[in-house]
């Protein structure tokens, strides 16, 4: 068996925190990695954590019924066991195995592995919450890693980052595309094509897919290394869904809808090591109802959201708008008419709920921070005039450098920049009512101050918040994908393009302060009572094993005229 070195830094010469571009190049880590042949050979997870407990994972590689002893330690030698269970698990669960251990004391350290017969795990390494007095709290956000794309190494530096306390995946965590599908070209040069090999629709499926993500290296030693905190977004099941249907689902030749989204649920819970509703305080809770709050002592709460099977309201498009070369008075109209028309949720009341007791909680506990698990970007992102402001060239020009996809999509982009729309209206800014509803019940809360840690774009963010009104509503941390490629790159722009439009969003674009779409990674939030910081880490490949990562950014977050926002 091989263990974790938790002490570990995230390279041979220090941690990443003090450390610029360039780094020593990191290649087949110690980590707990799973013998591809053992019946244990998709790792180990921990995840979902209170104060005094914690979801522990596994998955057995078996026929039939069998039981798994789990045991967790106050110490990675096992001499001082503090909790042990025997789970039974079998082709009903796809053999998964989740144990809330209990009874742990906040804010330790815990080690714990599963045994069958004589065959045993590898370690894993979990948390529970801390309570009382914090001063600091190191939190990795993740988001869109896509096996067909490349290899996870920005999983790996997350678990070689020894500032890491948690991680936080707001999702795209599978992706449900068949081989014939986005990234299969990349996937076929370096050896990871999706499994099953066509699109994933049944609960077989589903279960398929999420096993062959687990069994990438560097997820394995991410999970065994940090607890996890997770929300979905929208590939876990499907591209853009709503509670109606996906955009990514064919009822004519896929079935209906319900199924579908019900197995991808199933699937989920099963291989994630999230709590069951029945393990929740909340009552009468279903596994679609999945958001959840976590608190870290006095300095932080943490509350996820829900924004696919509750409560969304079908997404709008103005794909024909656009194609009619729409003139500002039917921009306007479209605007008020159907973006801006009130009642389309992206969360349930049920969900705003939670939140809104969850942010008076922290506000009453006097903790200086409010973070929110948000899948999606909630920034404002109108395009900016990209043709007239010398951008982007003219793709309507004959003189245009675009062609194929890349016409295409400098089209579309050109004509969102002309009528001011949101970039992409699957967002928060495809739903601006429902933003308002949220920052109105944060400010009635007396938390008028959240920090968003965001997912989805496949770009690093920082953004700074409005509301209608133009008052502050806090800050937005956007993370670049695991594996998943900048929409600006994916359109063909090129590098120098890409980068420009890049920092045209960041100069025209009012709440947007920087953002990049070139790199792979995550974002490391470092929170301390009086101020936090915000590192954006990239690494320099995805094609291979090998890697260096690497410092994209910093920015500091504090305190500006009573409001929380870059400093």
């Amino acid at each position: 068996m091989i263990r974790i070195p938790f002490a570990n830094p995230l390279t041979r010469r220090g941690a990443l925190g003090g450390m610029a571009a360039g780094t020593a190049a990191l290649a087949q880590p110690d980590a707990a990695i799973a013998a591809p042949d053992g019946p244990f050979r998709h790792g180990v997870a921990s995840g979902d954590p209170d104060a005094t407990s914690v979801v522990l994972w596994t998955r057995v590689t078996t026929s039939g019924k069998v039981r798994v002893i789990c045991e967790v330690a106050a110490d990675p030698a096992f001499t001082r066991i503090v909790a042990q269970a025997q789970i039974t698990t079998g082709p009903e669960r796809d053999h998964t195995v989740k144990w809330l251990a209990a009874g742990l004391t906040p804010g330790g350290t815990w080690y714990y592995r599963f045994r069958l017969d004589s065959e045993v795990s590898p370690t894993g390494r979990a948390r529970t919450l801390p309570t009382g007095r914090l001063d600091r709290l190191g939190i990795a956000l993740a988001s869109c890693s896509n096996f067909a794309f490349g290899y996870f190494n920005a999983y790996e530096a997350i678990a070689h980052d020894a500032a890491v306390d948690f991680v936080l995946h707001t999702g795209d965590y599978i992706y449900e595309y068949g081989q014939k599908g986005w990234g299969d070209e990349t996937a076929r040069a370096i050896g990871r094509r999706h499994d099953p090999a066509h699109e994933i629709v049944s609960l077989s499926d589903y279960r398929r897919r999420h096993a062959q993500y687990k069994t990438d290296a560097g997820a394995q030693a991410m999970h065994a290394t940090h607890t996890f905190i997770a929300c979905w977004d929208d590939h876990e099941s499907a591209n853009n869904p709503w509670t109606g249907g996906a955009q990514n689902h064919q009822p004519d030749h896929e079935g209906d809808w319900n199924p579908r989204r019900a197995a991808s649920v199933q699937a989920y819970f099963e291989w994630m090591p999230v709590r069951e509703p029945e393990w929740l305080a909340r009552k009468g809770a279903t596994r679609a109802q999945f958001w959840r709050s976590y608190s870290f002592g006095d300095l932080a709460s943490l509350t996820t959201l829900e924004t696919r099977h509750t409560a969304r309201a079908e997404q709008v498009d103005y794909t024909a708008l656009l194609k009619q070369g729409a003139d500002a008075g039917a921009v306007a109209r479209f605007r008020r008419e159907v973006l801006d028309a009130p009642g389309r949720r992206m969360i349930s009341p049920e969900c705003e709920a939670d939140l809104a007791r969850s942010l008076r909680q922290s506000v009453a506990a006097g903790q200086p921070w409010r973070l929110i698990g948000n899948a999606i970007p909630i920034a404002r992102t109108d395009v900016p005039d990209l043709v007239a402001l010398g951008i982007l060239p003219d793709p309507d020009a004959p003189e245009a450098p675009f062609a194929g996809a890349a016409l295409d999509n400098a089209k579309q982009l050109a004509a969102k920049g002309r009528a001011g729309l949101p970039f992409y209206p699957d967002t928060w800014d495809g739903y601006p009512w429902a933003r308002e509803q949220l920052y109105d019940l944060s400010r009635a809360a007396g938390a008028g101050d959240l920090v968003f840690l965001t997912g989805d774009s496949h770009s690093f963010w920082a953004n700074n918040l409005k509301d209608a009104a133009g008052r502050p509503a806090g800050v937005e941390l956007g993370t670049a994908g695991i594996t998943s490629p900048g929409d600006f790159v994916e359109s063909g722009f090129g590098a120098n393009l890409s980068r420009g439009l890049d920092k045209a969003f960041a100069d025209h674009v009012p709440e947007v302060t920087w953002t990049d779409n070139m790199h792979q990674g995550y974002v490391r939030l470092d929170l301390r009572r009086n101020g936090a910081e915000a590192t954006f880490i990239a690494v320099d490949t995805i094609a291979s094993r090998t890697f260096r990562p690497f410092i994209v950014n910093r920015v500091a977050i504090g305190r500006v005229d009573g409001s929380v926002g870059f400093v």
